[in-house]
């Protein structure tokens, strides 16, 4: 990707970022959470249409994108969906792939296994998906882009960890690249993101979060 690779520490099967001293997903169930926040927060599968376009912001492993995936596949939407991630610091394939072996069983499709050791595809394209991994900041690279997305993955680190990825500023430029009518979903409930993300222009919701989580954060686009 030409970026710096991110540096990794692992929590017996979680990798954590050593950059932001933050796991990557749940230490309960990463694949539970993805679904419960992401896809439910988002009213996910349901919306499911072809051309359906996602945007994210925190690639990491991946796990969002294959639970995203796979959920649309099981639904059997015809078409194809749009995912749109914008990651810094990409994670080095071997381990996004040991991160996502041990969700093996429960998404078959995993399909950045036979992609060599390296450099993770910027683009990858088959009959039911196309994936985009735009890299830089956000900051830097999403006001340039010319998409509008239906739904938002806001899944940085944490916002006292990682405060570049929750700023007003980019929160803006979140509204600023949803399709009429969208939404967005995060694991974090704080006071300053949901404030942003309101002068921004959504219609807020703090509820009920995943596992330890007492709150997450929704809304839809006014």
């Amino acid at each position: 990707m030409g970026q710096d690779q991110h540096k990794i520490e692992w929590n017996g099967d979680v990798p954590v970022s050593t950059q932001f001293d933050d796991p990557f997903y749940s230490l309960d169930n990463g694949l539970a959470e993805s679904r419960f926040v992401f896809l439910e927060g988002n009213d996910l599968p349901d919306r499911f249409e072809d051309g359906f376009h996602i945007g994210e912001l925190g690639f990491g492993t991946g796990l969002n994108f294959l639970a995203t995936l796979h959920a649309f596949r099981e639904a059997g939407c015809p078409g194809k969906l749009r995912f749109t991630s914008f990651e810094a610091f990409p994670m080095p394939l071997a381990d996004l792939k040991r991160a996502l072996a041990v969700f093996r069983e429960d998404l078959p499709h995993v399909i950045f296994a036979d992609v060599d050791d390296g450099a993770l595809p910027l683009r990858t394209e088959a009959d039911d998906f196309i994936l985009e991994i735009i890299p830089g900041h956000a900051a830097q690279s999403l006001p340039s882009w010319a998409g509008a997305v239906d739904a938002w993955y806001l899944d940085g680190f944490a916002p006292a960890k990682n405060p570049d990825m929750w700023t007003a500023d980019l929160m803006e430029q979140v509204a600023r690249h949803t399709a009429p009518g969208g939404t967005f979903a995060t694991y974090t409930a704080v006071g300053e993101v949901r404030r942003a993300l309101e002068a921004a222009g959504f219609e807020v919701t703090r509820c009920a979060g995943f596992g330890r989580k007492r709150h997450m954060t929704k809304g839809r686009l006014r």
